[in-house]
C-alpha cells in the first residue's frame, strides 16, 4: 500500500480512482465493508482503490470540549487499512486551515482535479467541508457535474442482540465497559493497545513471583479497570497472558498502571514494544488482605485465562 501524507505530493490524478473518506477510528467491520466496496469497484474498472483519512483526528483540532480517546492510533490504523487491501492511503494533516475549505472546493479541487475520482463510497451520514456543510446530496449534485459516481453504503448491523449499528462510538463505550467480546465482534478482531515496556514498581517478580510488563499508554482508549485474559505480541510472536488495569489497591499507592504477565516468558524486554490484545474481562480489581491472598487470586486468574485462551493457541 502506498501512503501519501500531503496532497501536494500527488503530482497527477490516479488511474480510475475509487475512494472512501473518513476518520476510520477502530477500522471496524463497517469501515472494512466500505474498503471492500471500494476495492471491488476499482478492480471492475481497472482502477486504484483509495482511502483518505486525517491525522490528528478532526475533533482534536476543531472541538473546544475535549475529545474521546482513540480506538486505533495512526500506526495501527495504517496497518489495518493496508491489511484490508487498499492500494493507496492518503493521510491528510488536519489543520484549522484544512477544516476551513469549503465542501465545494474540496470536491472540485481535491477529489476531482487532484485525485481524479471516478467513484466515491461513503456512509449515509457522511459530511465534509467547512462546518460540515457538505453531505451526500451535495456529493451527488457535484458528481453529475464533474462526472463521477457516488455510492452510499448501507450501515452494517451487528450480529449481537440488543445492539445499535456498528460505530466507533459504540465500540468505545463497550471497551470502557470492559465488554471485550462484544467490542471484538464489532471490530472484527480483539481490541488492542500497544506501547513500550517500562520499569514499574518492581513488585510483580520481586514480591509476588509473577513478573509483569508495564505498558505506558499514549492517547489510546483504555479498557475498564480490572483483570483480563490477553494475548501479548512481541517481536512477531504471540503469547497468552493476563493483564491488570488499575491502581493495585492492595498496595495502597494509588498509581494507575497497565501490567501484563506473560505466561512462561523469561526474556528481558524493557524498552521494547509490545501489543496487548484483550480477549475477555475476568474480574474487577479488588483489595486483598495481603500478598498471600493476592498471589492466590492471581494464580486463579492465570488458570482461568489459560482455559479461555487455549483455543487461540491450539495447534
Amino acid at each position: 500500500m502506498k501512503i501519501i501524507e500531503a496532497l501536494e505530493s500527488i503530482k497527477e490524478p490516479f488511474k480510475n480512482a475509487v475512494i472512501t473518506i473518513g476518520n476510520f477510528d477502530g477500522v471496524h467491520i463497517g469501515h472494512q465493508a466500505l474498503f471492500h466496496e471500494v476495492i471491488e469497484m476499482a478492480d471492475a474498472m481497472d482502477g486504484t482503490s483509495i482511502a483518505m483519512t486525517f491525522e490528528p483526528h478532526p475533533i482534536r483540532v476543531i472541538s473546544e470540549n475535549g475529545h474521546p480517546p482513540l480506538i486505533t492510533l495512526i500506526e495501527q490504523k495504517k496497518e489495518l487499512i493496508e491489511k484490508a487491501g487498499i492500494d493507496v492511503l492518503i493521510c491528510i494533516p488536519f489543520t484549522r486551515d484544512f477544516a476551513a475549505i469549503s465542501a465545494r472546493d474540496f470536491v472540485e479541487k481535491t477529489l476531482a482535479k487532484r485525485i481524479g475520482v471516478k467513484a466515491i463510497v461513503v456512509g449515509p451520514d457522511y459530511t465534509f467541508g467547512n462546518k460540515r456543510e457538505g453531505n451526500v446530496d451535495l456529493l451527488k449534485k457535484s458528481a453529475e457535474e464533474l462526472g463521477f459516481q457516488v455510492v452510499v453504503a448501507e450501515w452494517i448491523q451487528p450480529s449481537m442482540e440488543n445492539s445499535n449499528r456498528i460505530s466507533s462510538t459504540a465500540i468505545r463505550q463497550l471497551v470502557m465497559e470492559g465488554n471485550m467480546e462484544k467490542a471484538g465482534k464489532m471490530l472484527g478482531r480483539n481490541y488492542q493497545i500497544r506501547g513500550i515496556v517500562a520499569h514499574g514498581r518492581d513488585r510483580g517478580g520481586r514480591l509476588l513471583g509473577i513478573p509483569t510488563a508495564n505498558v505506558n499508554l499514549h492517547d489510546e482508549l483504555c479498557p475498564k479497570v480490572g483483570v483480563y485474559a490477553v494475548i501479548v505480541k512481541h517481536d512477531g510472536n504471540r503469547y497468552p497472558g493476563v493483564a491488570n488495569i488499575g491502581y493495585s489497591p492492595t498496595f495502597d499507592d494509588h498509581v494507575f498502571t497497565v501490567e501484563a504477565h506473560i505466561f512462561d516468558f523469561k526474556a528481558e524486554i524493557y524498552g521494547e514494544k509490545i501489543m496487548v490484545d484483550f480477549v475477555k474481562r475476568l474480574r474487577n480489581e479488588k483489595k486483598f488482605s495481603g500478598i498471600d491472598e493476592l498471589v492466590e487470586q492471581i494464580n486463579q486468574d492465570i488458570a482461568k485465562a489459560k482455559d479461555i485462551l487455549s483455543p487461540h493457541f491450539s495447534k
